[in-house]
């Protein structure tokens, strides 16, 4: 970012400041040009219209240095928000190394390969950002866990019921990965941040809040782990299992109450979840003390483990909590 200063010039009844011409060149703009201006309350961001949205490129070389990951490459790019993102070889892209760029496109939302042989690959983002809400997909990250969990529920009552939440996880790991594509796009581009009507603080937020909704998918993925290996050794009962659900069971509402009261801003919804998570930290801390459960010095270990597991997954949503504005009168 360049800094420059202007002194205010008054023509007529009006002030007026000249642009600089290196924006103006770096812009490709002319007199016949129209730009958007942005207030704020000590603040102008002034940015150039375009009616269409020109391209970002890049070409990463192939083969890398030892110490760069061609994944972490190209992952880095789709990240960083360009459309066209090209792996040109020095020589032909090994199947080896083919396959992992394939793999983790498949991983990354509203990209493709277009055009592919011997020593190139190139792939596209295939999505118009301006059209993708993020506040849907931040939805849809915490409508995936809370499915995910409502299955953990159900193997806590019936241990005979399977089922496979990494499909799952993986689901809301592309939906972040689109999310914080689209919250960097926004921090460089007002006019996206204003189509998102999102703040500067918003967008820190949203950053924050799609990181504890893919850590916590993670957690359930490692509660569902924990409970069928347990299972496996034998080292937790069936009765085990229900007492631990009686104690997550309210999870799924103070879920629901604080990611809405995040998206709509809702002190007093807020307020109703963090009650509830004090309510819950209360009997959480109360099994540890006295767990309604006969322990043996072989199943002790796993039964806390579950225990502190879970609640890992509940603090999850009050950290989301912490990100709602107070009321200050």
């Amino acid at each position: 970012m360049t800094t420059f200063t202007r002194r205010l010039q008054k023509i007529g009844s009006s002030i007026l400041v000249s642009l600089p011409k290196e924006w103006i060149d770096a812009n490709n703009l002319d007199k016949t040009n129209q730009v958007e201006i942005e207030t704020n309350k000590n603040s102008l961001s002034i940015t150039a219209h375009h009616s269409v949205k020109p391209t970002k490129e890049i070409e990463i070389q192939y083969p890398l240095s030892n110490e760069e990951s061609v994944v972490a490459n190209v992952t880095g790019a789709y990240l960083l928000g360009y459309d066209l993102i090209r792996i040109k070889g020095k020589t032909s892209i090994s199947i080896k190394d083919r396959e992992s760029i394939r793999s983790s496109l498949r991983s990354l939302v509203a990209i493709e390969i277009i055009d592919e042989d011997a020593k190139t690959i190139t792939a596209q983002f295939l999505l118009d950002e301006s059209a993708v809400n993020p506040q849907k997909i931040l939805k849809r990250m915490s409508s995936i866990a809370q499915g995910m969990f409502i299955d953990v529920l159900e193997i806590l009552q019936n241990p005979k019921h399977h089922v496979s939440v990494e499909e799952r996880d993986s689901e809301i790991n592309r939906q972040y990965f689109l999310l914080v594509r689209l919250i960097r796009s926004a921090i460089v581009d007002k006019r996206l941040a204003a189509i998102f009507n999102l703040g500067d603080m918003d967008i820190l937020d949203y950053r924050l809040a799609a990181n504890i909704i893919e850590n916590a998918g993670d957690t359930i993925v490692s509660i569902t782990r924990t409970i069928y290996s347990s299972m496996a050794f034998r080292s937790l009962s069936v009765s085990h299992l229900k007492i631990i659900h009686e104690y997550a069971k309210d999870i799924e509402e103070i879920q629901t109450k604080s990611v809405d009261a995040f998206l709509s801003n809702d002190r007093t919804l807020a307020l109703n979840a963090i009650n509830l998570h004090k309510k819950l930290l209360k009997k959480l801390s109360t099994a540890r003390i006295n767990p309604k459960a006969k322990l043996t010095t072989t199943d002790a270990l796993p039964f806390f483990d579950l225990i502190k597991q879970i609640e890992n997954y509940e603090k999850s949503w009050s950290d989301i909590l912490d990100l709602i504005q107070p009321s200050y009168k």
